[in-house]
């Protein structure tokens, strides 16, 4: 048995969050990780580090990370106002996610990144990804325009080391089984570690330890038929455990338990993702595209918004096609525009220099469909609209179902290459239901469940239908901080 004030169950992003902050209480921590040292950190390892929070100018970035007065001064840096911010999450969401919720994450999520930045994370800007030279100035677009220097894996190890520098204890490869709980209050989680069974007593917990994307029947139970078919994008051991452990004490589960962030994902890369090649997969630069299907249809509107505000639903798009699979379709016009990863090793690509010749090469769709998609698209393409792809052009397509409401193209100018696509789910948006303002959970009468916090994926309730990009890392160290907070001035009077 093992005694500590603040037990922390998970090892990723908001965990240490959690965890950092409940020893700022004074607390004696200890964090409980399922994987080994290698595998650990949970989904923030295989995150791309983006974050998406709340700021007015560059005078704010430059709290954060090193901007020159010349490269503030000339360099559009884009913004992302505490309006800004709720109007996209409500957008995105259809206006579901809940408010109280959504009110913390948008006005703490400032405070959080200073924060992050004193736990030793460091930001850069973000110019490769969100960015373009526009008139010969450069700006940013996407309200995101900072990113974690070293992406996921650089933010775990920054929190990792300040973590061991401050004294938490990490056991890693020890999977919490369930709460230790007496019908009154949570005192503890039992364990296995290595195998074997072990307790470790606490006056507080934190859940932190993700959703139930790796877990193939829980994914088909929740999300539906076809969803044990999808790829994995992060951890394999996020298998829904901390959910599990919550809800048999009683614990109210909430939120878009049928949701979840799923993207386009190469379509042979392996079951679940690895940390060494966590990025390669990335397939981001549909609304260049035309996604067609193996009718040889198009089947969403690929320029309905930036990536960042279509790539987590589309990956459930391409599950629902048949064989679940599409191809992305690029000319040589936006060819240089495409993200860098289409250029890796493992990217399954055909290219042709005639689309009668692409349309023989694209394994598994029907070739007379394909061309007969394409020449409709081309008849349909404002052509009258210049291209830009740092804004919301509006070249757009008339008279044809999906249309394309931005970055229309006619697919005209050789070579044409075409990335084969699968879905890759990220993680599950339903959770727990929490009194937001201190992460405790609460139990099906609404009732707060005494000991118990939870944080980062497992709360329910932000996210419903689809995702803007980079607001995961920024709920989960919001979140994170106010159940660790919480957590460990609770124990500390406990």
């Amino acid at each position: 048995m093992q005694q500590f004030d603040v037990i922390v169950v998970g090892k990723g992003n908001a965990a240490l969050c959690a965890a950092l902050s409940a020893q700022e209480q004074g607390a004696r921590v200890a964090i409980l990780e399922a994987a080994s040292v290698e595998e650990s950190g949970g989904n923030s390892r295989f995150a791309g580090g983006v974050m998406r929070f709340a700021y007015d100018s560059v005078k704010d970035l430059q709290l954060l990370t090193d901007i020159s007065e010349e490269e503030a001064r000339n360099t559009d840096w884009d913004s992302n106002t505490k309006d800004e911010f709720y109007d996209d999450l409500y957008r995105v969401t259809s206006y579901r996610t809940d408010p109280e919720l959504s009110e913390v994450l948008v006005t703490q999520s400032f405070e959080a990144m200073v924060w992050l930045r004193s736990q030793g994370v460091r930001f850069v800007p973000n110019y490769a990804a969100q960015s373009a030279i526009v008139d010969g100035k450069r700006k940013f677009f996407g309200r995101f325009p900072l990113e974690v220097s070293g992406g996921g894996p650089g933010l775990v190890q920054s929190l990792t080391d300040t973590a061991v520098k401050k004294g938490i204890e990490i056991f890693y490869e020890t999977r919490a089984v369930s709460l230790i709980y007496d019908d009154e209050r949570v005192l503890g989680v039992k364990a296995k570690r290595q195998g074997k069974p072990v307790e470790f007593h606490a006056r507080a917990v934190v859940l932190a330890c993700g959703g139930f994307e790796a877990n193939t029947e829980w994914r088909t139970r929740y999300l539906g038929p076809g969803w044990e078919l999808a790829k994995v994008r992060g951890t394999r051991f996020n298998m829904g455990e901390g959910l599990r452990m919550a809800l048999d004490i009683g614990a109210c589960p909430y939120g878009n338990w049928s949701g979840r962030h799923a993207t386009s994902w190469e379509r042979y890369a392996p079951e679940f993702g690895e940390v060494n090649t966590s990025h390669d997969p990335y397939r981001h630069s549909h609304p260049l595209s035309l996604m067609i299907n193996a009718d040889g249809k198009r089947f969403v509107d690929e320029g309905a918004d930036f990536y960042n505000y279509t790539y987590a639903k589309y990956g459930a798009e391409v599950l629902k096609q048949p064989g679940q699979f599409a191809w992305q379709v690029f000319d040589a016009k936006v060819k240089h525009l495409l993200r860098p990863e289409y250029g890796g090793k493992a990217v399954t690509r055909v290219i042709a220099n005639a689309l009668e010749e692409l349309a023989a090469k694209l394994e598994g769709v029907n070739p007379e469909g394909f061309l007969k998609t394409v020449r409709e698209f081309n008849a349909a393409v404002r052509t009258d609209v210049p291209f830009n792809h740092a804004v919301k052009d509006g070249r757009g397509t008339v008279g044809i179902e999906p249309p394309k409401s931005n970055w229309a193209n006619p697919l005209d100018k050789p070579p044409f290459e075409a990335y084969a696509v699968t879905c890759g789910i990220t993680f599950t948006f339903g959770g727990l239901r929490i009194e937001p303002e201190t992460g405790q959970v609460l139990d099906v009468n609404l009732n707060l469940v005494p000991g118990l916090y939870a944080a980062g994926e497992m709360v329910g309730g932000i996210f419903y239908f689809n995702y803007p990009a980079g607001t995961g890392l920024v709920s989960g160290s919001v979140f994170g901080r106010i159940a660790g907070t919480a957590a460990g001035a609770a124990a500390r009077v406990a």
